[in-house]
């Protein structure tokens, strides 16, 4: 069973920054796409940042948070980071981490953090 665990949100002022982490673990044999989603209050869960590793390794990031939000992952990819900064009041949500992997016990499957909240006011 994998497991994703996410820490790192809290209260922030406009123009702040936040750096959110997700560690995974279970017994992953392969990773096909890890990344972060967000859920704001009355809206639909989208997607902010994700790599796509059956594509490249190359991030892509939603519209609306290009040039301030950066992932990253650890050596092992097994750990997920986003950094954001210039944090604006329409980033208030619950941050999910996200990641479609490969279990010997389910095969190739979705799998979802609990979300961490971040909220950016004055």
């Amino acid at each position: 069973q994998v497991q994703l665990v996410e820490s790192g949100g809290g209260l922030v002022q406009p123009g702040g920054s936040l750096r959110l982490s997700c560690a995974a673990s279970g017994k992953i044999l392969s990773i096909y796409n890890l990344g972060w989603y967000r859920q704001a209050p009355g809206k639909q869960r989208e997607v902010v940042a994700i790599i796509d590793t059956d594509i490249d390794t190359s991030p892509k990031y939603a519209d609306f948070v290009k040039g301030r939000f950066t992932i990253s992952t650890d050596n092992n990819g097994l750990t997920l980071y986003m950094q954001m900064n210039n944090l604006k009041p329409e980033d208030t949500a619950i941050y999910y981490c996200y990641m479609d992997a490969y279990t010997r016990a389910r095969g190739r499957d979705e799998y979802w953090g609990q979300g961490t909240q971040v909220t950016v006011s004055s």
